[in-house]
């Protein structure tokens, strides 16, 4: 969910800071601009305060006593463009110049100076320069009318170049960017602080969760941290899940003192019915169904006692060598395959895992019977030990008739056989009781289609103790109880 959140809020962290920052960035470039057309302004308007006085014209006639004033503005044209490479000039009404610097400077005919030159011949000071960008490569003109007794009688232009305006205007940009990346960094270690302080007790509680769905009921959330209303929650799943523990614990105590009970009225009902067998022919086949089913109800009420006792009891933790436990199994169940004709191979390496040895022992046993019990003569079944990075897994193949897909969803289940198996022994409880075995330790089941037909059953266990646990036992050492954290 983090992974999610997070972006959401940079992009909108984002989206606001450029929100801010573009209008700032426009902002200072025209404050940078502004700043030189201003400049410029009150240069124009100093060169024509001196061109004012200037009274010779454009037919080349002068007044002697005007000469200096015109090498005064000479002077201050020449010296104006020598510091600061701006070129400027005053020209008359015809564009011929009064001076201008450099010399070779005039009006062209066409072009920005040109459209600011006849802006300025009717009285007006030429508008604002287009916006000038860091990226552009342009020139900033400004004209100011000389005005004598009224009249326009001269303009003067001048023509800058933008270099130091751009240069300004990046320096500008690029101290916005960096108070805007300082500032997104803040922003973004304050949405990892606040989305981690709002989803970890989601995190929590999804651990939890699966824990119990897994299992694991006595798994709780821890209270504490986040909003108000995650606290509440957690403690409300607390109660539900402390609700769904006691239901299910008198469930099976039910269950389990109920096979208790009818076990002994059984056995009783059993040795009666051996004795009633001595007075009948030993033939007779109603006293056979009969002793047939009083024992088939007796290994249902055994199943159910076990089924009971497996989902109530902790898994007894250690280090065990997988490979060697199925190799042992793999030979414990091959006198039985060869009497029915089936091949039992196994290809089982040393590799250890963190397992209930005897739980382990006896959900292979129940796979490995099912495989051999539903493969036919002259079949396989095959026992594979297998490493996939944090678990080790036993992988139990045959070649059997194999399940449906609909079949594959509901094996497992308590009490339920396929309607194609109902002949053969059982009582649709050992895969059930092998499922709650390995639940208890950490381990899964899982069943699938193996091809070309058949059934593929993987038994994993974890190879690496759950957080919180105690030191391993290795083999061989004395029994020890673990148990999982709460969390």
């Amino acid at each position: 969910m983090r992974a999610r959140l997070l972006p959401l809020l940079i992009v909108l962290l984002a989206a606001v800071l450029l929100a801010l920052g573009v209008p700032l960035a426009v902002s200072v470039a025209g404050a940078q601009q502004q700043r030189v057309v201003v400049d410029r302004i009150d240069d124009t308007a100093r060169f024509a305060a001196l061109a004012q006085f200037v009274t010779d014209g454009p037919d080349g006639s002068r007044r002697t006593t005007t000469d200096g004033r015109r090498e005064t503005l000479r002077d201050e044209l020449d010296s104006y463009y020598g510091v600061y490479g701006i070129r400027a000039g005053v020209f008359y009404r015809n564009g011929s110049a009064m001076a201008n610097a450099p010399g070779d400077w005039f009006v062209p005919p066409r072009g920005e100076v040109r459209e600011a030159f006849d802006e300025a011949l009717l009285s007006r000071r030429s508008h604002d320069p287009r916006q000038v960008w860091p990226w552009q490569r342009g020139r900033l003109v400004v004209a100011s009318p000389v005005i004598r007794d009224g009249d326009v009688v001269a303009v003067v232009v001048t023509d800058s170049p933008t270099g130091q305006l751009r240069s300004g205007t990046l320096r500008g940009w690029l101290l916005i960017g960096a108070g805007e990346s300082a500032a997104m960094l803040l922003a973004v270690g304050a949405a990892l602080r606040l989305t981690g302080w709002v989803l970890r007790p989601v995190r929590v509680l999804d651990a939890t969760t699966h824990d119990i769905a897994t299992g694991r009921l006595k798994s709780r959330v821890a209270a504490a941290g986040g909003p108000p209303e995650l606290r509440r929650l957690a403690r409300s799943f607390n109660e539900m899940a402390d609700n769904v523990e006691d239901v299910l614990e008198q469930q099976r105590a039910f269950v389990a003192d109920a096979s208790h009970q009818l076990r002994n009225p059984l056995s009783a009902l059993l040795l009666r019915i051996e004795l009633l067998a001595l007075e009948l022919p030993e033939d007779n086949e109603e006293i056979a169904s009969v002793r047939t089913e009083g024992k088939r109800l007796a290994q249902v009420l055994d199943d159910l006692l076990d089924l009971a006792l497996a989902e109530h009891v902790e898994a007894d933790l250690r280090l065990t060598d997988v490979g060697a436990l199925a190799g042992e199994r793999v030979a414990a169940w091959a006198p039985a395959a060869a009497a029915k004709g089936v091949r039992l191979t196994g290809d089982c390496p040393p590799t250890t895992a963190w397992a209930d040895p005897i739980a382990l022992s006896s959900a292979l046993d129940a796979v490995i019977d099912n495989a051999v019990k539903f493969t036919p003569e002259d079949g396989t079944v095959e026992v594979t030990v297998t490493v996939d990075g944090a678990t080790s897994t036993v992988v139990v193949t045959d070649t059997g008739p194999g399940l449906t897909d609909e079949e594959l969803a509901r094996v497992g289940d308590r009490f339920w056989r396929s309607g194609r198996h109902q002949n053969v022994k059982g009582s649709g409880l050992g895969l059930s009781i092998t499922r709650a075995l390995l639940t208890a330790g950490g381990g899964t089941l899982h069943y699938a289609h193996h091809e070309p037909r058949g059934l593929r059953v993987s038994v994993s266990v974890p190879r690496y103790a759950e957080a919180g646990a105690q030191e391993p036992v290795l083999p061989g050492a004395p029994a020890r109880r673990y148990g999982f954290t709460e969390r």
